[in-house]
């Protein structure tokens, strides 16, 4: 049996949303076990709720609906960043880790921006 293939699964800026779960996962592994349910949970919470936002706004049947959802995106991405920044500050987050999350958060932006740009044409 072929699985269709919904309309998120094609854009570019939900699989590297997906890769950026994948990288907080991880890399939040290795925290201290007292933060399983404070920082561990708020970062992959805040991960998910990047690709899950795409996914959501993509089957939205307005353009203003699709642009709200990716703005929901993009504010949950900086969410990440927040957490990065503070996890590697309190040493929780080692400084590979937290380069190779800001460079995804980096990239990821500039992607979910221009997604934003598109829906509002």
């Amino acid at each position: 049996m072929k699985l269709y293939t919904y309309a998120f699964e094609k854009l570019e800026v939900w699989k590297l949303a997906k890769e950026l779960v994948k990288v907080i996962y991880q890399e939040t592994a290795a925290f201290p076990t007292e933060e399983k349910f404070g920082l561990v949970s708020q970062m992959r919470r805040a991960s998910i709720s990047v690709a899950s936002n795409l996914a959501e706004g993509s089957v939205r049947s307005t353009s203003k609906d699709r642009t709200h959802f990716a703005n929901l995106s993009y504010s949950s991405l900086m969410e990440v960043l927040n957490h990065a920044i503070l996890a590697h500050e309190i040493d929780f987050l080692n400084q590979e880790g937290y380069l190779l999350i800001r460079e995804r958060v980096q990239e990821l932006s500039y992607k979910i921006n221009r997604y934003i740009q598109s829906l509002e044409k």
